[in-house]
């Protein structure tokens, strides 16, 4: 049964992140590309985090939890960067 769940979700977080890939790439301006791409991120560590519950590992939770720091440190990072033109003062 989990196998069968973890299928699904893996179908339907491809998809989400497909869609987002698309608004990264075409969005019509720099704010919805900004967050398509913390959505991308979002997305990404839930497929760590499904691969860690089909695998039945820890390894990959504490992977996912990098990833989610580093994304947000990166989002930050950029809109800051759009909003002063630099990141450091």
């Amino acid at each position: 049964m989990i196998a069968i769940s973890c299928t699904v979700a893996f179908i339907a977080i491809s998809a989400a992140m497909l869609l987002c890939l698309y608004r990264v790439l075409v969005g019509p301006d720099m704010p919805t590309r900004i967050l398509a791409l913390d959505t991308l991120t979002i997305n990404a560590i839930a497929l760590v985090v499904l691969i860690g519950i089909y695998w039945n590992t820890g390894l990959y939770f504490e992977a996912a939890l990098l990833f989610a720091m580093v994304g947000f440190l990166t989002t930050v990072a950029y809109c800051k960067y759009i909003l002063r033109g630099n990141v450091m003062e």
